[in-house]
């Protein structure tokens, strides 16, 4: 696998385009056993990911890229020194004293320790900051295990530790783009980027979050500050999430003449995800993803929640196969099968398995009426 880091980002605000071949960014790191016990996320979603698209020829040398750990120096740009040297030592010593533990909300059920946790989380950060650096000489950039977008500045949330978006957007800002559009598609409101750009006019940040979901935030927008939240009602689904692009979050890219994108792609608000209630096809989100690459800008897609390993390495293996423009198959060849019917999951009972989820990539799309209530929510973006 290539290990390849560009040698040069032109600090310029239209940058070389010398590459257009697209980035699939992701690192050994990602493939070893994290969380543990009864967590989310005690599944693999990288290599699933990632060996569905090499099974179906999608996947080469040529594309993969090997993110490294970020360095301390580097994650300190964002996050407070205290909090990154006490996750270091946490996680070199295997154990976190009481007072660590209540300051920096690690060593929690939430946001528990494991084996190798600062290299990974480190890495999640040095995959954004190598795929913005790829974006900006023309390559769109996916990196499926970035997406951490609930990390703070001194401490760790909602399953993540560092936040690796927000590494792409400050890479995009350094070399010289000067107003970066963040878009959140999780079914979780995007509240660690918001708060980390709220007061910075060059960075919009767009989260369209299932309401009343964890973490209760992002019931308002702030258009004053570039802060736009589109909290959606139980079942949102397809016809629903394209009026939403349509109509509030491609408006404010061209309002706001944004020249960088940060995509965050959680695959939890996809149907069957057992930690939210929307309704999404994996079909509107792919569709979704290339109308925001119809922009034409650098761009970065990460990935995020998402915790039914079946919809999800469907999902992002199928948004890999849309970037690189492959066809899609209309049934799965038995060996992607047999990988899919071997994976298993703590919060999907068998009976609730789809049979899509083991034979086909693709969902259905169905459309259903598009309710007043995601029509109401279009005033929550109107500009002056």
């Amino acid at each position: 696998m290539s290990d390849i880091r560009p040698s040069s980002v032109s600090n310029s605000a239209t940058g070389p385009a010398t590459d257009s071949r697209p980035a699939f960014i992701g690192s050994a790191v990602f493939r070893r056993a994290a969380f543990g016990g009864n967590h989310p996320l005690n599944f693999v979603r990288h290599s699933a990911v990632v060996d569905l698209a090499r099974t179906l020829g999608w996947l080469d040398d040529d594309h993969f890229i090997a993110a490294t750990p970020a360095s301390v120096e580097q994650l300190l740009e964002f996050h407070d020194r205290a909090y990154v040297k006490a996750l270091q030592y946490a996680d070199s010593e295997g154990r976190v004293e009481p007072d660590v533990r209540a300051r920096y909300q690690i060593g929690t059920f939430e946001n528990p320790m494991f084996p190798g946790l600062f290299e990974r989380a480190a890495t999640t950060v040095g995959g954004s900051i190598l795929a913005a650096e790829l974006a900006l000489t023309g390559r769109v950039a996916f990196h499926p295990s970035g997406g951490t977008h609930h990390g703070r500045k001194d401490r760790a949330c909602g399953f993540c530790y560092f936040n690796d978006p927000v590494f792409a957007i400050t890479t995009f800002r350094k070399a010289g783009r000067e107003r970066v559009l963040y878009v959140d598609l999780d079914a979780h409101h995007g509240d660690g980027v918001e708060d980390a750009f709220f007061e910075d006019p060059s960075v919009i940040t767009l989260s369209i979050h299932e309401e009343r979901r964890w973490p209760y935030t992002g019931t308002h927008s702030h258009p004053q500050q570039g802060v736009f939240n589109l909290p959606v009602p139980v079942g949102f689904h397809d016809a629903e999430l394209e009026v939403l692009i349509d109509e509030a979050v491609l408006p404010i890219a061209g309002h706001y003449a944004v020249d960088a994108l940060v995509v965050c792609c959680g695959a939890d608000s996809l149907a069957g995800d057992p930690l939210s209630k929307m309704e999404l096809t994996n079909v509107a989100l792919w569709d979704a993803v290339d109308r925001l690459l119809g922009l034409k800008l650098p761009t970065v897609i990460v990935g995020g929640g998402g915790y039914n390993p079946w919809t999800v390495a469907r999902y992002w293996a199928g948004l890999w196969g849309q970037i690189a423009r492959q066809p899609m198959p209309a049934e799965l060849p038995s060996k992607a099968r047999d990988m899919l019917s071997g994976m298993q999951c703590e919060l999907v009972d068998e009976d609730e398995i789809d049979e899509i989820w083991l034979t086909r990539m693709a969902d259905t799309p169905y459309r259903r009426p598009v309710r007043p209530a995601v029509i109401s929510l279009l005033k929550k973006t109107q500009l002056d």
